[in-house]
């Protein structure tokens, strides 16, 4: 057994009578805020890895001086 268009249309109907339009706008509002603020993140992780990847590359060369010096 299918769902089919008109069961779809119904639940949909139900969910805006028992809610409402302003609630349901409300919610959609809050989901696309999440969905931006994981998009910053995300973009601010490949930043922060590649800063740490260069903090981590100047370690090294600085280890390596440390231990030619001893």
């Amino acid at each position: 057994m299918s769902i089919g268009f008109w069961q779809i249309a119904i639940v949909v109907i139900l969910v805006v009578l028992l809610f409402g339009r302003g609630k349901i706008s409300s919610l959609m509002g809050d989901v696309a805020k999440g969905i931006k603020s994981f998009k910053k993140g995300m973009a601010s992780d490949s930043t922060d890895s590649s800063d740490l990847k260069n903090i981590s590359e100047n370690q090294d060369s600085n280890n390596q001086d440390s231990n030619k010096k001893e």
